[in-house]
């Protein structure tokens, strides 16, 4: 577990590095569970990661208990709904970047303006509905919005995406935040040309093996 724990803060203030966050907003959690007592290690509430150390790292079960001396993270509770319906969940990354922050302050889904939208698994990118932080209320909004996606936004707060690890969340995360900066400044000139739907449902089949190797 030490060494996923370390694993686990890398990637957090890699988050950093890319530009997806600033300071301590954010969060970002991998599944890790043990015999009868399935959960996942999270990033604690509060404090910048480039201070983190393995021990601060907390392990929550899938009942809500928390194990180790910091809190988690105020939304752990989407991770925790997230993890529990979502067996392709492997790790969580959650981020304030600026441009699927901005997208998401004007509630706007994001369409398929770009063949790349499929990459997270359908023909758009929902904006989930508005509630306060780490509420259950908004794990209720990110379950509906992130159904059948790998990724979705948050109403007036950011964006969230799924990978089968830490790696792939963090390379999600980046894509995410690329395809937002790309869709606001097409909006710029005008309402973008969108895909249709039988080109989107072409690319989501050709996505289905996108980068694996023989």
């Amino acid at each position: 577990m030490a060494e996923l724990r370390q694993q686990l803060i890398e990637t957090a203030r890699r988050m950093a590095t890319a530009g997806l966050n600033r300071g301590t907003a954010g969060n970002l959690s991998v599944r890790h569970g043990e015999e009868g007592a399935p959960g996942f290690l999270i990033t604690p509430t509060g404090m910048a990661y480039d201070v983190l150390e393995a021990a601060d790292i907390v392990r929550v079960r899938l009942d809500g208990t928390a194990e180790g001396r910091r809190k988690p993270s105020s939304e752990w509770r989407f991770h925790r709904d997230l993890y529990a319906a979502r067996p392709d969940a492997g790790a969580i990354l959650h981020a304030h970047s600026p441009f699927a922050t901005s997208l998401a302050c004007l509630r706007r889904d994001i369409p398929p303006f770009h063949y790349m939208i499929a990459r997270f698994g359908g023909d758009s990118l929902r904006c989930a509905g508005y509630a306060t932080f780490g509420t259950q209320a908004l794990s209720d909004a990110v379950l509906l919005a992130i159904a059948n996606r790998r990724a979705c936004l948050l109403a007036n707060h950011g964006m969230l995406v799924l990978g089968d690890d830490l790696a792939q969340a963090l390379d999600l995360g980046i894509e995410l935040e690329a395809l937002c900066e790309q869709y606001w400044r097409a909006c710029q000139l005008g309402p973008p040309v969108l895909l249709g739907a039988a080109e989107m449902a072409t690319v989501l089949e050709k996505f289905a093996g996108y980068g694996q190797q023989a």
